[in-house]
C-alpha cells in the first residue's frame, strides 16, 4: 500500500513542474518582446521613423525658350510664340500604373483633344498599341491571369507581347474621358526620370492653368508652365535655310542621341533637325533651368525648388537684309514663273560681298511637280550641282598661268576648230570654221573653246595641233592639275559655308580621248551654285578665296526680352589664295570686263545702259537632264548660267545665277537678264531707283 502512494504522489508532483517550467518560459520571452519594442519604439523609433520618411534630393533641368534668328537689320525671322502648358516631371522609379492612375486624375482637369486608330485608319494621335499600353498599366493583374505559367514565365519585349496579345477589342472600349487619360499617359510616359515633358501645350485655358493649379498636392509631378513654339513672320522667306526644330515628341534625332545625352541634353529635347536651326545648335539652344526635386522612396516627386531659371538660347543675327532678299527671290520667281522652256523647273540665284564672304541673299525656286506650284529651294544652292559651261573659262587662263602654259609674253593661241580621231569636233561658237587669233584677254570675252582646249593640251605637253592626228597627253594627269587648280578658286571643294550638309558636285572618273579638253571649259564635272559664287568672289577680290556664311552676329537677350548686347562678331574666314601674280590675275579680270562691256561680250546687251560698270561670264552648257521627271532622266538639256560682279574697280557684289534644264538650242537670256535685274536692286538704278525699301517690308 506504501508503495502505491508513493508512486501516485511522485506522479502529481512532477506534473506541475512541467506547467510552472512552462509558463516560466513563455513569460521571458514575452518579456524580451516587451523590452525588444520597447527599445525600437523608445530609443530607436525616431531614427526608423527618419528613414521611413526619407526623401532624396536630385536635380532635375527643365527646357528654356530657343533662341531667335533676325536679319542684317534686325527684323525677325524667327521667332518664339509663348504658350501655357501643363507639365509632368516623372519621378525616379514611378511605375507604368502609378503613371495611369494620375492620367485619369489630370483628365478631370484638362481636356485632351484625342483621335484613336478605331475611328479612323490615319492621321489618329492614339493607336491601338497606345490603348492597349494604358489598359495594360491600369489591369496587369488581370491580364496576368489570362496567360499560361509558360507564358508567365518569359520576360522582356517576348512577355510584353504576350500581354498585349490578351488585350482584347471590349477592354479598350473607353469613354472619351479615359481615351483623354490615355493620351495623358501617352504624354507622360515619354518622359525620362526626372525629365520634365509637356502634358499639353496648345490651347491650355485659363481654367484649366487654375483647375490643375489647385490640386498639384493630389497630382505628383504635375505642375503649370508655359512653353514655345516657332513661329515665322516673315512667312516662307528662305524656309529651306533657316531650318526646323524637333518635336518633343521625337526628342533627339536617332542618329545622334549619343552625342547629345553626353553634352547634357534629356531625350526628348527639342534641338535643331536642319539647316541653320542645326548648325548652330549650341549657340540656340540656350541653358536649362535647373530645380532641386525632392522625391520619397516610392520615387514620387514631393517637393521642386528651382536653383536656376535657365537662360534664354542666344539669337542669330544673319548677313541678309530681308528687304533685299524679298527683292530677288521675286526676280528668280517671275523668271521662272514667265519665262520657262521645257524641263526647266528651277533657278537659284546668289548675291554675296565678295570681300567678306557674307552672303546678302540667296534664293531657289523650284516647281513641286506635284501641284505645280513654284516653291522655296534656296537649299539647292548649296546641295544641287550642274554642268556650269563656260563660266569656268577665267579659272582656265588663270590655271595656264599657274601651270606655265601661258605665260605674260605667250599668251596668244589660233581658234580653230580641232577634230581628233573618234571624237566631235571642237570650235567656238563664233568660229566654226576659220582661224582666228586670240589673247586670254579676248578669249575670255569671246568664250573660246578652242583656247581653253590648247591650254589643256599645253598643260599635257602637246603645244601644236595637227589635223587629223592623236591627242598625245595624259587625260588623267591633265584633269588632275586642272582640278587642283580650279580648288584654289572652290570649284570642287566644299566652300566652308556655315550650313550643314553641303554637297561637293560630281566628279566624273571615266577620262577617255578629247575628255579634259570638254573638261578645260566646263562639259564635265559639275559644280553648286555656292561653289560659283565662291569662284567669281575670288577672283572680284584679287585671288582670296573666303568661306560664304549666313550669320553675321550672334546676340544675347535682354531684360525686356528683345534683342540683346552683341556676343560674337564673325569674322572672314579666308581659306587659301590664288596663286598667280596679279598682273595675270588682272588679265582674267579684264577678260571679264569685256564679258559685260565689250563689242564682242556674250553679255552686252543684258548690261547696255547700266548705271554700274561690272564685270562677269555667261555659260552654256549641254547636259544629260537629272531632274524630277523619271521619263526624261539622260535626255539632253542646256544649262545657262552668269557669274558676274560689280563695280568692276571696286566690287561691293558677286551675283551667281543658274537655269538649269532648258531645252537645246533655246534662245533664253534669263541668265544675264536676273543677274542685271539683282544688280539693278542692289544698286537701286533702273527699274528698282525708286523704290522704299519700308514698301518692301510691308509687300
Amino acid at each position: 500500500m506504501k508503495s502505491n502512494k508513493k508512486k501516485s504522489n511522485k506522479k502529481k508532483s512532477h506534473i506541475p513542474f512541467r506547467l510552472n517550467l512552462l509558463f516560466f518560459t513563455v513569460f521571458l520571452l514575452f518579456a524580451a518582446l516587451i523590452l525588444r519594442l520597447g527599445y525600437l519604439q523608445i530609443v530607436q523609433g525616431e531614427e526608423f521613423e527618419t528613414q521611413v520618411q526619407r526623401t532624396e534630393t536630385t536635380l532635375a533641368t527643365g527646357t528654356v525658350p530657343r533662341g531667335e534668328i533676325y536679319d542684317s537689320q534686325y527684323r525677325k525671322l524667327v521667332g518664339n510664340n509663348p504658350l501655357q502648358a501643363i507639365t509632368y516631371t516623372r519621378g525616379k522609379g514611378v511605375s507604368a500604373k502609378e503613371m495611369a492612375s494620375l492620367a485619369k486624375k489630370v483628365a478631370k482637369y484638362i481636356a485632351m483633344p484625342h483621335t484613336t486608330q478605331l475611328e479612323i485608319d490615319e492621321k489618329f494621335d492614339l493607336s491601338k498599341r497606345d490603348l492597349q499600353d494604358f489598359w495594360i498599366a491600369l489591369n496587369e493583374a488581370k491580364l496576368n491571369n489570362r496567360l499560361s505559367k509558360k507564358e508567365l514565365a518569359s520576360t522582356g519585349s517576348e512577355f510584353y507581347q504576350k500581354q498585349i496579345s490578351y488585350v482584347t477589342n471590349e477592354d479598350i472600349q473607353f469613354t472619351d474621358e479615359e481615351k483623354e487619360a490615355a493620351a495623358i499617359f501617352k504624354r507622360m510616359n515619354g518622359a525620362y526620370a526626372l525629365s520634365t515633358i509637356n502634358i499639353k501645350s496648345e490651347n491650355v485655358t485659363d481654367e484649366e492653368v487654375a483647375k490643375v493649379s489647385e490640386n498639384l498636392l493630389s497630382l505628383p509631378g504635375v505642375d503649370t508652365g508655359t512653353d514655345w513654339v516657332r513661329t515665322y513672320p516673315q512667312g516662307n522667306m528662305l524656309e529651306s535655310i533657316l531650318g526646323s526644330v524637333t518635336t518633343e515628341s521625337k526628342g533627339l534625332p536617332e542618329n545622334k542621341v549619343a552625342t547629345y545625352l553626353a553634352k547634357g541634353y534629356a531625350r526628348n529635347d527639342r534641338v535643331g533637325s536642319s539647316d541653320l536651326e542645326l548648325e548652330y545648335e549650341q549657340v540656340l539652344s540656350g541653358s536649362k533651368s535647373k530645380a532641386a526635386t525632392e522625391t520619397n522612396q516610392k520615387g514620387d516627386i514631393v517637393n521642386s525648388v528651382q536653383s536656376y531659371v535657365g537662360k534664354k538660347g542666344d539669337n542669330l543675327v544673319l548677313t541678309i537684309d530681308m528687304n533685299f532678299q524679298k527683292i530677288v527671290e521675286d526676280i528668280a520667281y517671275q523668271s521662272l514663273a514667265q519665262n520657262r522652256q521645257g524641263l526647266n523647273d528651277r533657278v537659284y540665284v546668289i548675291a554675296s560681298d565678295p570681300n567678306t564672304g557674307e552672303i546678302m541673299a540667296m534664293t531657289g525656286q523650284k516647281v513641286n511637280p506635284k501641284t505645280g506650284d513654284i516653291e522655296d529651294h534656296a537649299l539647292g544652292t548649296i546641295n544641287t550641282a550642274y554642268v556650269m559651261g563656260s563660266t569656268v573659262k577665267p579659272a582656265t587662263v588663270l590655271a595656264g598661268y599657274m601651270d606655265g602654259a601661258l605665260t605674260l609674253n605667250d599668251n596668244t593661241l589660233v581658234d580653230e576648230p580641232l577634230k581628233f580621231p573618234g571624237s566631235n569636233t571642237i570650235s567656238s561658237v563664233f568660229n566654226r570654221g576659220g582661224s582666228i587669233a586670240l589673247n586670254d584677254i579676248t578669249a575670255i570675252e569671246r568664250s573660246s573653246n578652242v583656247y581653253m582646249s590648247k591650254i589643256a593640251m599645253r598643260m599635257g605637253g602637246q603645244f601644236s595641233y595637227i589635223p587629223g592626228l592623236n591627242l598625245k597627253i595624259d587625260g588623267d594627269e591633265v584633269i588632275k592639275k586642272l582640278r587642283g587648280y580650279y580648288g584654289q578658286f572652290g570649284l570642287g571643294l566644299k566652300t566652308g559655308i556655315d550650313l550643314p550638309n553641303e554637297g561637293i558636285g560630281f566628279v566624273g572618273e571615266d577620262i577617255t580621248g578629247v575628255q579634259p579638253l570638254f573638261f578645260s571649259f566646263g562639259q564635265y564635272d559639275t559644280y553648286t551654285p555656292i561653289q560659283m559664287n565662291q569662284y567669281v568672289s575670288t577672283i572680284a577680290n584679287g585671288g582670296k578665296r573666303i568661306a560664304p556664311r549666313i550669320v553675321d552676329e550672334i546676340r544675347g537677350t535682354d531684360e525686356k526680352g528683345n534683342l540683346g548686347a552683341i556676343e560674337t562678331q564673325l569674322e572672314s574666314n579666308i581659306l587659301n589664295t590664288v596663286n598667280v601674280g596679279k598682273t595675270e590675275f588682272s588679265r582674267a579680270q579684264e577678260g571679264m570686263y569685256q564679258v559685260v562691256n565689250g563689242a564682242n561680250g556674250s553679255a552686252r546687251t543684258a548690261f547696255v545702259g547700266a548705271e554700274y560698270v561690272a564685270g562677269g561670264k555667261t555659260g552654256t552648257a549641254e547636259a544629260p537632264y537629272d531632274g524630277p521627271i523619271e521619263s526624261s532622266k539622260g535626255s539632253k538639256v542646256e544649262n545657262r548660267t552668269f557669274i558676274g560682279y560689280a563695280p568692276f574697280d571696286n566690287p561691293e557684289i558677286a551675283v551667281t545665277v543658274v537655269v538649269p534644264y532648258l531645252p537645246l538650242l533655246n534662245t533664253s537670256r534669263e541668265n544675264t537678264v536676273i543677274a542685271r535685274q539683282v544688280l539693278d536692286a542692289y544698286f537701286r538704278v533702273g527699274a528698282y531707283k525708286n523704290l522704299d525699301s519700308k514698301d518692301v517690308a510691308e509687300e
